[in-house]
C-alpha cells in the first residue's frame, strides 16, 4: 500500500474537469512543496505567502510603495523594450523597401520573411509576466527548499497547505484571491477586530481565519468534510506562532449550511460541545465569508444561515463577504454574463430589504482601495460587502 501511494506521489494528475485558483497559478517567486496525498488521493502542497508585516511598515505602507514602485519600473522597462524594437523594425523597413521585388515567388505572391525572436524580446516577456509551474520534490531533495526557508522569518510568512486543482465541489482546498482581499482589510482595520469574537463561514484552507487570529480573542473557522477540515487543521498549527504574541485563538468546526442545527455528534472530531455553542452566540460580534458564491444553491444556504445566526445572537454583529466576480462567456445569452454574481446581488438585496420586525439589515460595499499587505493581484473584479445585523425586538 505505501508503494502504492509513493508512485501515485510521483505521477500526480490533474484532470481536465477541474479548476486552478489563480493565486497558485500566477504566484511571483514562489513555488509550491508537494508533501503529501490526502484522504481521497489528491496531492497536498506547501506554500508559502509574503506578509507585508512589521509595524513600521504597517503605519508606513512601505512595502505597499515598494511594490507599486516596482511594478512602474517593470512596466516602463517592457514599454522602452517595446518601443525599441519597434524601431528597429521601422528601420529595416526602410533598408528593405527597395527590395520587395526580390521576395516574390514565381506567382507574384509575397514570401514574408519572420524576424527571429531577439533577446529583447524574450527579456520583455518576463518582465511582464512570471509564470511559476509548481515544483515536485521527490525524496532525498528537501534541501531545495532551505535557503528559502532561512530567508522567510516566522513573522512574515502564512504556511498554507492546499491542493493544486481540484473539481467544483472541493475548491475549499484551494487558496482563492478574495480570501486575500478580506485578510488585507482585516489587517488595516484590526483595531476594529482586536479581541472580537469572529465566525468564518466556508474556511477552506483557513488562511483568511489565521489572519483574523492574530487579532482577535477567537475565531471560529467552519467548513465541511472531515478532509477539508483536517487540511485547515493542520494550517492552523503551521501557523501558531502568529497567534501567540495577541493571544487569539482558532477552533475548527464543522458547519453545513444546508443543516439547520450545529453538528454535536461525539464521533465527528470536529463537532460542536454546548459550551461553544453558547459561547458563540453570546460573544461573537463578527461573520465572515470569502470566495464562497459560486453556486446558487450554496448561495441561497449561505444566506438562510447568516439569518438562522444572527438572529439566534444575543448581541448585533457585522458580516464580511468578500468575492470575486468572475466573468464568463454562456451560449444562453450568447454574451459575457456572470450569473453567480447576480444571483448573490439579488440575494443580498432581499436581506436588506427583509421586514420580518425581527432583524434589520443594512448594507455597505466597501471600496478596496485599502492599503496591501499580502503579495496578490488585486483586480477589478473584487468585491467586499460589510452587512450590519441588528434586532428589532
Amino acid at each position: 500500500m505505501a508503494d502504492l501511494a509513493e508512485e501515485e506521489m510521483d505521477n500526480p494528475t490533474f484532470r481536465s474537469d477541474t479548476v486552478l485558483s489563480d493565486v497558485h497559478l500566477h504566484c511571483p517567486s514562489k513555488r509550491h512543496l508537494m508533501v503529501r496525498l490526502n484522504a481521497v488521493g489528491q496531492p497536498v502542497f506547501l506554500s508559502y505567502f509574503k506578509l507585508l508585516w512589521s509595524t513600521e511598515d504597517l503605519a508606513s505602507g512601505k512595502h505597499v510603495r515598494e511594490i507599486t514602485t516596482g511594478r512602474e519600473q517593470q512596466s516602463r522597462s517592457g514599454d522602452e523594450l517595446c518601443d525599441k524594437d519597434k524601431s528597429d523594425l521601422e528601420e529595416e523597413g526602410e533598408l528593405n523597401s527597395e527590395g520587395v521585388e526580390a521576395l516574390l515567388d514565381d506567382d507574384g505572391d509575397l514570401e514574408v520573411v519572420r524576424r527571429p525572436q531577439s533577446a529583447s524580446d524574450l527579456q520583455a516577456e518576463d518582465l511582464l509576466r512570471d509564470i511559476v509551474c509548481p515544483v515536485i520534490l521527490m525524496k532525498g531533495k528537501e534541501d531545495a527548499f532551505e535557503d528559502e526557508e532561512q530567508e522567510c522569518t516566522c513573522s512574515d510568512v502564512v504556511k498554507i497547505e492546499h491542493t493544486m486543482a481540484t473539481p467544483l465541489e472541493d475548491v475549499g482546498k484551494q487558496v482563492w484571491r478574495a480570501a486575500f482581499l478580506l485578510a488585507d482589510h482585516i489587517l488595516f482595520q484590526r483595531d476594529t477586530f482586536r479581541g472580537c469574537s469572529v465566525l468564518e463561514l466556508g474556511g477552506g484552507t483557513g488562511i483568511t481565519s489565521i489572519i483574523m487570529g492574530t487579532v482577535a480573542k477567537r475565531v471560529y473557522c467552519t467548513d465541511v468534510g472531515e478532509d477539508l477540515l483536517a487540511m485547515c487543521e493542520q494550517n492552523v498549527a503551521l501557523n501558531k506562532h502568529l497567534m501567540e504574541p495577541g493571544g487569539g485563538e482558532i477552533k475548527v468546526k464543522e458547519l453545513d449550511w444546508l443543516k439547520d442545527e450545529f453538528c454535536t455528534d461525539p464521533e465527528n472530531p470536529y463537532s460542536w460541545c454546548e459550551e461553544e455553542i453558547a459561547d458563540l452566540l453570546d460573544h461573537c460580534s463578527v461573520i465572515m465569508a470569502a470566495d464562497v458564491f459560486y453556486d446558487d444553491d450554496l448561495t441561497d444556504a449561505l444566506f438562510r444561515t447568516l439569518y438562522r445566526i444572527t438572529h439566534n445572537l444575543r448581541n448585533s454583529c457585522t458580516v464580511y463577504l468578500a468575492l470575486e466576480k468572475r466573468l464568463n462567456f454562456t451560449l444562453r445569452h450568447m454574451d459575457i454574463t456572470c450569473e453567480a454574481y447576480s444571483h448573490f446581488r439579488n440575494t443580498l438585496n432581499d436581506l436588506e430589504n427583509l421586514q420580518d420586525g425581527k432583524m434589520k439589515y443594512t448594507v455597505e460595499h466597501i471600496k478596496p482601495d485599502f492599503c496591501q499587505f499580502l503579495v496578490y493581484e488585486r483586480i477589478e473584479q473584487l468585491e467586499l460587502w460589510k452587512i450590519v445585523a441588528e434586532h428589532l425586538t
